[in-house]
């Protein structure tokens, strides 16, 4: 049985089972003063700074200017989001478990559902999020299935289900951006997915309110070839 990565804080778990988860500083060294200031009775004797005489010092030269260098998206450099790797995912604020891809996703302390998790880059932040079960030969774990955000209606709130991978449909677009430490902040037009005590998993909007919920992903190993190509 292949084993999972589940990594929090300081707690790392190890499971195997299904998985269906300058600012530039010129310092110029400044003009050399013609001479130690001397106090005189007119203002007329003040030698301003312009009547130095040619043989003062020169100022140094600034060092040369540098560029900040432009925001990069966060995939282009962090290899969990170059989609060329299976990650799990944990709860930051969670101190076991992972989550899970079981008919909709939820986090659990066991080995069910889909917890192989490969987020593919679509430009910018934003990701498919590809599901896996466990890398065991079978076609069917190797068929990859795609967060996709359900509206139970109802007043019932956002969750996410699996679905057919397309991502031209925007409730399977989903944007990951680094939140600090090591940590992700996982969103779909504006509804972050949280950790709700009552409704498990789900995906809401929290306005200026901060985030519950961040989480980490773990890396995993080469993604798969997906059994269809």
């Amino acid at each position: 049985m292949s084993k999972v990565k589940w990594a929090t804080g300081a707690v790392l778990m190890v499971c195997g089972g299904a998985l269906v988860a300058c600012q530039s500083d010129p310092t110029a060294t400044p003009v050399a003063s013609s001479g130690p200031a001397t106090a005189t009775a007119t203002a007329s004797a003040t030698v301003p700074a312009s009547s130095s005489p040619a043989s003062a010092s020169p100022p140094s030269s600034s060092p040369p200017s540098v560029t900040p260098s432009p925001r990069t998206p966060a995939g282009s450099t962090d290899r969990v989001l170059s989609g060329t790797r299976e990650v799990t995912i944990v709860r930051v604020q969670a101190f076991e478990g992972g989550i899970a891809l079981d008919g909709q996703l939820m986090e659990v302390d066991d080995d069910s559902g889909r917890q192989l998790f490969v987020p593919t880059p679509l430009g910018g932040d934003t990701y498919l999020i590809k599901a896996y079960g466990r890398a065991d030969g079978h076609p069917a774990n190797d068929e990859p299935a795609c967060w996709q955000v359900d509206n139970p209606g109802n007043a019932r709130p956002l969750t996410i289900e699996g679905a057919v991978c397309d991502p031209d449909n925007p409730a399977q677009r989903f944007t990951i951006t680094a939140s600090g430490k090591g940590a992700y902040a996982i969103s779909n037009r504006s509804a972050y997915l949280q950790h709700s005590p009552s409704r498990g998993i789900i995906l809401e909007e929290v306005g200026d309110a901060p985030l519950r919920s961040t989480f980490r992903l773990v890396d995993n190993g080469p993604a798969r070839r997906p059994a269809g190509g």
